[in-house]
């Protein structure tokens, strides 16, 4: 790899040069390249005079801080071990939960995990106030506290590995998205913050909508949070493919597209909007008019709201013809409660 890197960047070599280079960062690729390139600072070729060969200062092997902490070391040994390890107290607290097991048993292993268990108080006091300087008490109890219950060295090689819970998080990262995906909208929805949706809405609604057994209140939550099939799969357990989460998608959809609507108010009544506020020219359908189409300068009830059966002339001071307008007011208002009622949204937002 450093070869090639020397050739593409135009540097000429000389092969000891580069030998030396990884054999001094024990085969880490990303110290032997910043090597490389501190060697090659304002030079076009390389030597192995040029390489630094004296002893550097480079991180303990996380599997050699292991042996020393588990099988040998002692409480001082082992916390100073920890000082040259490239792993934060919350990485290495992982790895010794994980691999303590595999040499310690009974008493000491009960020991071991009483000072992890300290540890770890002290790693929740870091992220609950940033205070940082916590991490020192958290380190002396996951490094020397664990040291100090061993009764006996441990002899012999231990296979160690890295922490299960990094696995476990790899496997469920896609689950664990779409549940903060839902716990967005249900924030954003209800103006709450991502955790308290995430742990106080998100198991009620999955208690309420599980295996869309009711079906109404699933297609209401879908609309009110504008899921979609595989988030509505989440949150009630069903399938996504089936064909219940996609009509109840498909559903809610729609319900969303009423609701916009109606809510939209004057923006899509287009041509009716228009009618409504004419000059009195257009067949008598405005509020007001010019006395072109009245007797006598009055507008009719009939011709105002559009019936033909009422031929009773109108009060002088239009009293008749507001109270047509304010009917007309009423029906459209109505109306719009009874999509948003339909919609059911009211209930989620």
């Amino acid at each position: 790899m450093l070869r090639d890197i020397c050739r593409r960047e135009g540097i000429e070599f000389e092969s000891a040069a580069l030998e030396a280079i990884a054999e001094q960062t024990d085969g880490d690729l990303r110290s032997a390249i910043h090597d490389l390139q501190a060697a090659a600072e304002g030079r076009d070729r390389i030597t192995e005079d040029d390489v630094v060969t004296g002893e550097r200062d480079r991180t303990e092997g996380i599997f050699d801080f292991l042996d020393l902490l588990i099988k040998e070391g002692d409480a001082e040994a082992a916390l100073k071990a920890s000082y040259d390890v490239d792993e934060t107290p919350d990485d290495l607290i992982n790895w010794i939960e994980d691999n303590v097991p595999k040499d310690y048993h009974g008493p000491e292993l009960t020991d071991a995990f009483d000072a992890l268990s300290r540890a770890d108080r002290w790693l929740g006091r870091v992220r609950a106030t940033q205070d940082y300087s916590y991490w020192r008490y958290a380190a002396d109890n996951m490094t020397a506290g664990v040291a100090a219950a061993r009764r006996e060295n441990k002899g012999g090689w231990t296979r160690y590995g890295p922490p299960s819970y990094w696995s476990k998080l790899g496997r469920s990262r896609g689950t664990r998205e779409t549940r903060d995906a839902i716990a967005r909208k249900i924030a954003e929805s209800a103006g709450t913050s991502l955790g308290s949706a995430r742990r106080d809405v998100l198991p009620y609604l999955a208690t309420m909508t599980h295996h869309c057994k009711d079906r109404e209140l699933t297609v209401r939550m879908a609309a009110a949070y504008d899921l979609d099939a595989s988030q509505v799969s989440f949150v009630t357990g069903s399938g996504e493919s089936t064909n219940k989460v996609q009509s109840i998608v498909e559903e809610a959809r729609e319900r969303r597209d009423e609701a916009i609507e109606s809510h939209a108010g004057p923006a899509f009544e287009g041509t009716r909007t228009r009618n409504g506020t004419g000059d009195g020219e257009d067949e008598g359908n405005g509020a007001t008019g010019d006395g072109d189409d009245g007797d006598d300068g009055q507008l009719t009830l009939g011709d105002s709201a559009g019936d033909d059966s009422s031929d009773e002339p109108a009060d002088s001071d239009g009293e008749d013809v507001a109270e047509a307008g304010d009917g007309e007011g009423d029906v459209r208002t109505e109306k719009a409660e009874s999509d948003d009622a339909q919609s059911g949204l009211g209930d989620f937002m």
